[in-house]
């Protein structure tokens, strides 16, 4: 625990079976209670080995559910688990668990409900092998989403959050899609309902074995986070109604 508060890490993992022990080697369990994987129908022993490393609460799902469709189970599974905190690592090893700690720290000290580990925030997102046109999309769809949304957010698009049960509870993960676009659609959940996000910044990390979607599904993500942010201010203003926000 911290400061009282239960901390589970949630792992949504899809052919993470050559990262996954690595991740898990780096998981601060001094402060974290219980750990959650869900295997989105891998192809590989991601399960088994997750079953050798000890994890208790392995789940997999026998079809493919998609990134979205993942994290509903994921943090379905931490409220059931009595979560007070609950992060989101990627077991692909793409970003660091040194960082949960920090991460931790500032949703148990309440200072903000929501962190973000943002790769941009530090400046070196390409030094650490982040593909120049992933880069430009990052920013340019960054600004604006936080033109549309009110905010000023360093990055929409990280893989690497955490959040109180309060936010978790508050948000509708139903109404979210299953792909992708879903780590969007809890984002403007949270900026509607009034709480923040706080960042720090998160070395990044690209290379083989580490997921990331080619560019056709990078369009449609990018396409796809528009819309939602363009629905997100016509729902401020009154214009629209969408079953995110009811």
């Amino acid at each position: 625990m911290f400061n009282g508060k239960k901390v589970v890490v949630v792992l949504p993992a899809y052919n993470a079976a050559k990262t996954l022990e690595k991740t898990y080697r780096e998981i601060p369990f001094d402060i974290v209670d219980e750990l959650v994987l869900v295997d989105d129908a891998s192809k590989d022993n991601t399960l088994t080995i997750a079953k050798t490393l000890g994890i208790r609460h392995s789940i997999r799902h026998d079809l493919n559910k998609g990134y979205g469709g993942n994290q509903k189970t994921c943090y379905r599974k931490a409220l059931e688990l009595g979560a007070d905190i609950v992060v989101m690592l990627h077991p692909d090893y793409q970003y660091t668990p040194k960082l949960i700690h920090s991460i931790v720290g500032i949703i148990a000290n309440d200072i903000y409900p929501v962190v973000f580990a943002s790769r941009i925030l530090g400046g070196r997102a390409l030094d650490g092998g982040m593909p120049m046109y992933k880069y430009i999309s990052n920013r340019a769809l960054t600004f604006t989403q936080n033109l549309l949304l009110g905010q000023k957010l360093s990055e929409y698009h990280t893989g690497y959050r955490a959040f109180s049960r309060e936010v978790l509870e508050a948000v509708n993960l139903e109404a979210c899609d299953d792909d992708f676009i879903f780590d969007n659609e809890i984002v403007s959940q949270i900026f509607y309902k009034g709480y923040q996000i706080g960042e720090i910044t998160c070395p990044t990390k690209y290379f083989e074995e580490a997921s990331s979607i080619n560019l056709t599904r990078s369009l449609k993500y990018g396409i796809g986070c528009l819309r939602v942010s363009i629905v997100h201010r016509l729902c401020l203003w009154g214009l629209m109604r969408s079953k995110l926000y009811t």
